[in-house]
């Protein structure tokens, strides 16, 4: 299949040139193509894919877990360099933290795009936009065929929220900003958001904070809530390799689940791993006003009980976050340029580059070795 790639000013290539796509098209079935490389319309920016990750939730699709639009480009964490950008009458697009973008520019772009025009994005809920698109979850025969990280090139529509990187950032670790990163930054704020309304202090300052599963999420969850001031941080993951990577991410102590009690009377857990068994950890551990935050459970599993008697009594608050807002994306970027983001084991966490041939296999494989296999489209 191999459709022309349109833009808000109709389909357009520039002078012959091809973009590469790694097309996912059903199962385990990927292949890769070549399509014109359209002209940017209005607003729109043409990106070169210079890393991507692959995340979970992609190998979730190739594996069946979760539904997605097929034919389509996968990958929805990506760092790339601004070749062009198309025509604007009104203003230079700006990044999320409010920089005018140029060409040659090293950014990152969210997994969200959405309308800025709803009822949902006038309340500060964009994540859940009534139009909303995301990046690498778009069909390849639809209007945005290039949305996905798995490709040389993308191109984003007018308004879509990007983030500069600073010239100290590596290309590779800046790549998880886009998916795990923010959506770790909007963990953390629903986390530490009743203590601020509490009055007991601003972030995570002082807080004893569990997370569960050390995935990408996980580990980067761990050196965000030390950022933001968190006394203890608790990791719970069955796996030794990742309960060591969480330590190298700044956690106090790390066990496998039910292994010990340490992660007991929390004030913020974090549910990362989307296990049933997770979540029932997450709730159970809250201390007396403490939060419970699930963001792993991104695809159906079975039903959990809660006693809400407990919650009651304990003033305890159970919340989900899926997707984020533009400012996670500029807080996402700030912790892995701090210098605790750059310490971060980026050997033990990314794999050694492949190519989207290389991403192919790895989609079909499925999980290997490292939180993330680093893709050189």
């Amino acid at each position: 299949m191999s459709p022309a790639v349109r833009t808000g000013s109709g389909t357009a290539d520039r002078g012959g040139a091809c973009a590469q796509v790694l097309l996912w098209t059903g199962g385990r079935e990927l292949t890769t193509q070549e399509v014109p490389l359209p002209a940017p319309g209005p607003g729109e920016i043409l990106v070169r894919v210079r890393a991507a990750a692959i995340c979970g939730s992609d190998l979730h699709t190739v594996a069946g877990h979760r539904q997605a639009p097929c034919p389509s480009v996968l990958g929805h964490e990506g760092t790339g360099e601004v070749l062009d950008i198309g025509p604007d009458g009104s203003a230079r697009p700006r990044d999320a933290a409010g920089a005018a973008l140029h060409a040659g520019d090293r950014i990152i772009w969210s997994v969200v795009a959405a309308c800025r025009r709803c009822d949902r994005c006038a309340a500060g809920l964009s994540a859940k936009c009534r139009g909303l698109r995301k990046a690498g979850h778009e069909p390849f025969a639809g209007p945005w065929p290039l949305s996905g990280a798995l490709a040389t090139h993308v191109l984003l529509p007018a308004g879509h929220d990007v983030m500069r990187i600073p010239p100290a950032l590596d290309e590779a670790a800046a790549s998880t900003a886009a998916c795990a990163g923010a959506t770790v930054m909007a963990a953390l704020e629903a986390a530490a958001a009743p203590a601020v309304r509490g009055g007991r202090g601003e972030g995570l300052d002082g807080a004893r904070v569990l997370v569960i599963g050390a995935g990408m999420l996980g580990l980067l969850a761990t050196c965000g809530a030390r950022q933001l001031g968190a006394r203890t941080v608790h990791v719970l993951d069955p796996s030794p390799e990742r309960r060591y990577v969480a330590r190298a991410a700044g956690a106090t102590n790390t066990a496998a689940p039910g292994a010990d009690a340490s992660g007991q009377g929390v004030d913020a857990a974090l549910e990362l791993s989307g296990s049933a068994a997770g979540v029932s950890a997450a709730v159970a551990a809250l201390d007396v006003g403490g939060t419970a935050v699930l963001a792993g459970s991104v695809f159906p599993g079975p039903a959990v009980a809660v006693d809400p008697e407990q919650l009651v009594r304990g003033l305890r608050t159970v919340t989900g976050v899926h997707n984020y807002e533009p400012r996670h994306l500029v807080q996402a970027v700030e912790l892995l340029a701090s210098p605790a983001g750059r310490a971060l084991p980026w050997r033990e966490i990314m794999s050694p580059p492949v190519t989207l041939d290389g991403a192919a296999a790895a989609l079909r494989d499925g999980p290997g070795s490292h939180l993330r296999t680093l893709v050189r489209p």
